[in-house]
């Protein structure tokens, strides 16, 4: 079977990855074996496709998942020497959770270090997942918090727009943990800059920012006191945004024009 050939990895990850393709029930029972011994494979390329095999036999067949322990393995590959197996395991396990609705997604101290630096390893879509797992994980105290987002914050200058969100979501959770409200205003400014920078994307990822943008606002509210305004420009609109006062509270969510408009009828009724 060319799973027990040792000679090639590649084919040992191919024969893994079209097995864990076939969603026959009947079938899934003869995957189990070869599972685990590919799980433990001494090539990383294996390791990391099986990683992925884990969540696709959990959604045909949960049972036969949970009766062999692989949820467990998944968890032990989180302190893989590999920075790629280890975003993959977090890949299978964030899937089993929602599939679940419970947090498979478990860490202490020592793994959340590795895992963050695993961060400047992987790839980017795998940084995105790493950082959709640390952001379940709850500092043990302020100091913590602290070191986390300073590992954190140098993915708010990465290139993808995905990678920066995450990051700003991760830091925004750990920012409940932290007590000490200077080390928080700090954050806070340094946050303001990349999410402006993302609004020179194309106008999907323009929308998709301004909403995360929406809601950052709400939470922190000073966040954005140095660009008092900002212009996103889009094919269909041009958008005023600015950071909410009682005195304009219409302006972060209105068009200019719009914004216009409500003033005048305003005036006119005070003029009345």
């Amino acid at each position: 079977m060319c799973i027990r050939d040792r000679s090639s990895p590649l084919l040992r990850a191919l024969a893994i990855r079209t097995m864990g393709c076939i969603r026959i029930e009947k079938i899934t029972e003869y995957l189990c074996e070869s599972l685990k011994d590919t799980l433990s494979d001494h090539n990383d390329y294996v390791r990391k496709t099986a990683a992925m095999c884990v969540s696709k036999l959990f959604v045909t067949n949960p049972q036969l998942v949970k009766d062999n322990g692989f949820i467990k393995i998944l968890q032990d590959l989180l302190g893989d020497s590999n920075a790629n197996v280890v975003a993959n395991a977090i890949i299978g396990l964030l899937e089993i959770s929602d599939l679940t609705g419970k947090n498979y997604v478990r860490f202490n101290s020592s793994s959340i270090k590795k895992l963050l630096y695993a961060l400047n390893e992987c790839t980017e879509w795998g940084q995105i997942y790493i950082l959709e797992g640390v952001a379940k994980y709850k500092p043990i105290d302020s100091a913590e918090a602290e070191s986390m987002i300073e590992q954190v914050i140098p993915r708010l200058s990465h290139v993808n727009p995905a990678v920066v969100l995450a990051a700003v979501k991760v830091i925004l959770k750990l920012l409940d943990s932290v007590t000490s409200e200077e080390s928080i205003k700090k954050v806070n400014k340094r946050l303001a800059a990349p999410l402006i920078t993302l609004l020179s994307n194309n106008s999907e990822i323009q929308y998709v920012v301004l909403r995360n943008i929406s809601f950052i606002v709400e939470r922190c509210k000073g966040i954005f006191e140095q660009p008092k305004a900002f212009f996103v420009r889009s094919p269909c609109t041009c958008l005023l945004y600015t950071s909410p006062s009682p005195r304009d509270s219409c302006a972060s969510r209105m068009p200019s024009s719009a914004c216009k408009k409500k003033k005048k009828k305003q005036n006119k009724k005070k003029k009345d």
